[in-house]
């Protein structure tokens, strides 16, 4: 059933009258922003009954990509844990009431009279409503500041389930103000709970936290925060993720380099990133000065870039750096190796000439999910850039195949705030649709994603369960380049994101094969168990490419964890010795008897270059 309505491109509620002729589509629960509108209306139903059932102060409520949150008041009061069945129920019987939600136009004056009794909207009022007027939503006894749209009456809320509650802080972790948060989910129907739910459980069984710690890869650890732990297979299968990143690069003509950890915010405000992105980054006192981990490495390319001059000649100049990365993410963000404060990112940037063009009138891009094509004619192409641009894709491509994901593509164009002329946005978004349509890959239009200082091409994946991960970029930034007083145009691409990304994916996609998630190319785990005393130089020639090591020469077997999935493998005993061959075991645990090493050698070494 439809939610809520996109009219001329613009969202609003059903309730609202058409004035005009208009182009109309209709949104259900299937779509983003239909998702996005049921539980940004369900968030007010949580927010209404968590002010009735504990007396709280409803600070803000939002919709999220997975359910919903709202953030209240309760003075020293927690919610307890115990407590949330009884909320939920409150909760389902305050959507089956019906209540309406009605969209009211409130002036300043107005609005501060209706939440005088809530200082966090007021300071709201006062930070966000900037013209004469504001839109408030009524459901029931909440009032509710907000755009919208919203749904017609909580009654389509046919299921809803309270997730979890913690701790919060007004305006972020900087905040005084203590707070609790609840988060929850809602379906238009009973049915579709129960296969979230059947999905969370499935999840829950590929989740990588848990397979890393039972195969001894990695871990994370309180005392820091969002940085991961790599134990030595861990470390062995980063590290030739990380090697295979590093061939490509060599491959297509990229220098790779090494840049500083740590800068002073001189280079950040001269860059733009200050101003956008001073909060998540980390900053301490040195001396008398202020230093910033670096959250990025574009400024440090730029100032590489700039230290000499540079001819023509030298161009495309491609940097890569897998330099050491820190964002100072919040802590209920924090997720595994999805979301971390301490990374290492496959990040190159290629430095590149744009040639002049004229520039014929501003193009038009249909709306999202419709097949994008252009209304007017295209920018005459930059030729450097148009080929740099169609090889960092055939880059993604390749690295993608090679790793087993399928990808989409979306072209995220200016966002509001953009900094530049909307003539060189123009340009530059024309160019990546030109490139898009040579590739030959179908991809969507992400109108206002692309960051401030460019649009760019953003690569999804899909893991075994069906859900999206951000993992690549190929991002346009004409910005950098005039801030740095450089001459060339410049660009960023980052085929795979984090070594640890895809990583996670292919964690979640194999784990149902019994954890046998690992290309042979990429396997840490011993290959050989020498389970007789005095085969170990018999072993080694087997283990000469592969890390690690099973048994010393007590004999005394595997060492593996009771919990972690048997690898694929060899053993070697006394028989094995003498006849010059191994017993191979493949990664389904099936026996294929002896193997003559040579020839084990062969295939191993086969699989390793075939990236198999």
């Amino acid at each position: 059933a439809a939610l809520v309505a996109r009219v001329n491109g613009t969202l609003q509620d059903l309730d609202q009258p058409l004035e005009r002729d208009a182009n109309l589509e209709l949104l259900d629960f299937s779509t983003p922003e239909g998702r996005a509108a049921f539980w940004r209306s369900s968030a007010c139903v949580l927010g209404a009954v968590a002010e009735q059932f504990y007396g709280a102060t409803l600070c803000s409520s939002q919709a999220t990509e997975d359910g919903f949150f709202c953030d209240v008041h309760m003075g020293e009061r927690t919610v307890q844990r115990g407590e949330l069945p009884a909320l939920e129920e409150a909760c389902a019987a305050f959507a089956r009431a019906g209540h309406r939600f009605e969209r009211l136009e409130a002036t300043r004056q107005q609005l501060s009279e209706l939440f005088k009794h809530n200082s966090f909207q007021l300071q709201r009022i006062e930070e966000e409503v900037t013209s004469p007027t504001a839109t408030v939503y009524r459901c029931g006894p909440l009032l509710q500041l907000c755009h919208g749209p919203f749904l017609q009456h909580t009654g389509l809320i046919e299921a809803l389930r309270v997730l979890t509650s913690s701790a919060a802080f007004w305006q972020g972790a900087g905040g005084r103000q203590s707070l609790q948060r609840v988060t929850a989910v809602a379906f238009p129907s009973a049915q579709d709970l129960a296969d979230w739910q059947q999905a969370q459980d499935e999840a829950a069984l590929r989740d990588h936290r848990r397979i890393g710690r039972e195969q001894e890869l990695f871990f994370f650890h309180k005392l820091s925060p969002g940085s991961c732990f790599f134990l030595p297979c861990g470390a062995h299968i980063y590290n030739t993720l990380i090697d295979f990143i590093r061939s490509e690069y060599q491959a297509r003509g990229f220098h790779e380099v090494v840049t500083p950890n740590v800068f002073s915010p001189q280079l950040w405000e001269l860059s733009g990133y200050w101003q956008h992105y001073s909060t998540h980054m980390f900053s301490f006192t040195a001396g008398t000065e202020t230093l910033s981990l670096k959250p990025m490495n574009c400024p440090a390319h730029c100032l590489m870039f700039a230290h000499r001059p540079r001819s023509w000649r030298e161009l495309p100049l491609r940097l890569a750096d897998f330099g050491v990365l820190h964002r100072n993410e919040p802590p209920g963000t924090l997720t595994g190796l999805t979301r971390v404060r301490r990374f290492q990112q496959d990040d190159a940037h290629i430095f590149c000439t744009l040639e002049q063009a004229s520039v014929p009138s501003c193009s038009l891009l249909l709306p999202f999910r419709v097949p994008p094509r252009r209304v007017t004619p295209l920018l005459t192409p930059c030729p450097q850039l148009e080929s740099e641009i169609d090889a960092c894709l055939d880059f993604v491509r390749t690295v993608y195949a090679v790793l087993g994901f399928s990808f989409r593509l979306a072209l995220a164009t200016r966002p509001p705030g953009f900094l530049g002329d909307p003539e060189t946005w123009d340009r530059a978004e024309e160019q990546l649709e030109r490139s898009l349509r040579t590739f030959g890959q179908p991809w969507e239009l992400s109108a206002g994603d692309g960051a401030f200082y460019g649009p760019k091409i953003d690569i999804r994946i899909r893991d075994a369960l069906g859900r999206q991960h951000q993992c690549g970029t190929i991002q346009l930034d004409f910005q950098m380049p005039e801030r740095f007083e450089l001459e060339y145009a410049r660009f960023p691409e980052t085929p795979a994101g984090s070594p640890g990304t895809p990583w996670v994916m292919g964690v979640g996609d194999g784990c149902g094969t019994g954890g046998q998630w690992v290309p042979t190319w990429v396997w840490a785990h011993p290959w050989v168990d020498a389970r007789v005393g005095g085969c170990t130089r018999h072993r080694a020639g087997v283990t000469g490419w592969v890390a690690g090591a099973c048994a010393g020469e007590g004999g005394h077997g595997p060492t593996h964890s009771p919990t972690r999935d048997p690898p694929p493998g060899t053993v070697v005993g006394r028989r094995e010795r003498e006849r010059g061959t191994v017993s191979v075991r493949t990664r389904d645990n099936r026996q294929l008897g002896e193997r003559d090493l040579r020839w084990v050698l062969q295939r191993l070494q086969e699989l390793r270059d075939a990236r198999v």
